[in-house]
């Protein structure tokens, strides 16, 4: 199926493809606030590690293959696990800073000269920054590092907590290559995602004719330059940065249904909240970043581009505008329709399994994201439904997940400029 993306221009994409990076980091910022309060701050770490650890192996390797930088086996350097972190969710340009140094193929160091997580985190207290910074931190790092080679270890210079408080750059480490290092493998949860629709989903490959950059097989560079690379790679690297999310979140549902044993109303709950929470402020990066009207023509626009529905070929769906004369809901005009059928994403148990008519939540996030006064209502099955765009006389408040995920600095954070240029051994 094509892709959603495929009807953006290439400026267009090279705007959107780092809102959604930047999205991807965000959806931990929606689900643990719910864990916390649900299992303690400790088991929120542990479904953090979970989360990462069983998906970024997935999805780095993904992106690798997408964009012809996979290496052959055992020859996997650090310039490798640099582009990686440049496309990963984890590392989202700008908010996350990551700053790069080569030696040489098989030493490296990188630093975060912002860290956007860190000053989310830090208000919280310094047992929070530890959590993240170390018990979660030291597992995922080298869980990533060995999709490309299970002998890298990325350890740390200097971390948080900041002494001083005010301590740049925020962090420091070094990622080092070496056939005597234990070989680190995969946790057992990776096995499971593996196995998921969204890990084995095949996207059309890049065209190589295409105007632009097709691949990422050239030098590593400080910052990328998405307006560089051709438009057909950039609804692949899109589309690919999609599955990142969706692989992520299957991770955190397995984590979380570890936790929640046989109350599958609590694990409902935690999984829809996130979602609603992440859903609003996508939609509102997505509205932002695009210059979409604020109407129901724009809410239907970020619907057919939102995470949540992408890819194509992973969540089946279809979006019809309103028409004149059209057909009429309570009185209100029915102002467009998305339906949604039974998909890879629907058997994967993915985000769109928490929608349908009994969790409308997370839909009305979406639109009321570009105008509040929007608000959908859903007929039909948990696999098969189809929601109705309607216009209320009254604006609906901010729902309380969008609210806390738009604590984190992220979701008001804007992108800079920046010169993309090479970056060559210091050794």
């Amino acid at each position: 199926m094509p892709s959603r993306y495929a009807a953006l221009s290439r400026d267009e994409l090279a705007a959107l493809v780092p809102e959604l990076l930047l999205i991807g980091q965000l959806i931990d910022r929606s689900g643990m606030a719910w864990c916390i309060g649900a299992f303690g701050r400790e088991q929120m770490a542990q479904i953090a590690i979970e989360e990462w650890a069983a998906s970024s192996p997935i999805y780095t390797r993904r992106m690798q293959d997408a964009l012809g930088y996979a290496p052959a086996p055992g020859e996997g350097d650090v310039v490798t696990i640099f582009k990686g972190l440049q496309l990963d969710i984890g590392a989202p340009p700008q908010f996350m800073d990551f700053r790069y140094t080569v030696h040489d193929r098989w030493n490296g160091e990188f630093h975060l000269d912002h860290c956007g997580a860190l000053l989310d985190v830090e208000p919280m207290g310094p047992d929070y920054v530890r959590s993240m910074c170390h018990d979660i931190e030291d597992p995922t790092f080298d869980a990533t590092a060995v999709a490309t080679n299970p002998h890298a270890q990325v350890r740390p210079l200097h971390r948080p907590p900041r002494v001083p408080a005010d301590r740049r750059p925020h962090c420091a480490w070094t990622v080092r290559i070496d056939p005597s290092h234990p070989p680190v493998a995969a946790i057992e949860q990776c096995a499971v995602i593996a196995e998921s629709r969204a890990a084995r989903l095949v996207l059309d490959p890049i065209d190589p004719a295409d105007e632009g950059q097709a691949d990422y097989t050239g030098p590593l560079v400080s910052d990328l330059d998405f307006a560089e690379f051709s438009h057909c790679a950039l609804v692949r690297i899109a589309d690919e940065v999609c599955v990142q999310m969706h692989l992520l979140n299957l991770a955190f549902v397995l984590a979380v249904r570890a936790r929640a044993g046989a109350d599958e109303g609590l694990l409902r709950t935690i999984t829809t909240r996130q979602l609603t929470g992440i859903a609003g402020v996508a939609a509102a990066r997505i509205h932002r970043a695009l210059a979409l009207p604020s109407d129901a023509a724009g809410a239907l626009r970020v619907l057919e581009l939102h995470p949540l529905l992408n890819p194509a070929s992973y969540v089946d769906a279809t979006l019809e505008p309103g028409t004149p004369g059209g057909p009429v809901l309570g009185g209100d005009p029915v102002l467009g329709e998305l339906s949604v059928r039974e998909s890879a994403a629907t058997h994967d148990g993915a985000w769109i399994s928490r929608c349908g008519p009994g969790s409308i939540a997370p839909l009305q996030a979406i639109v009321r994201a570009v105008d509040p006064h929007l608000d959908v209502e859903v007929v039909g099955t948990d696999e098969d439904w189809v929601a109705r765009l309607i216009e209320r006389a009254q604006p609906a408040p901010v729902a309380d997940e969008v609210a806390v995920t738009r604590i984190s600095g992220g979701a008001g954070f804007e992108f800079e400029p920046r010169r993309s240029l090479p970056i060559t051994p210091v050794g």
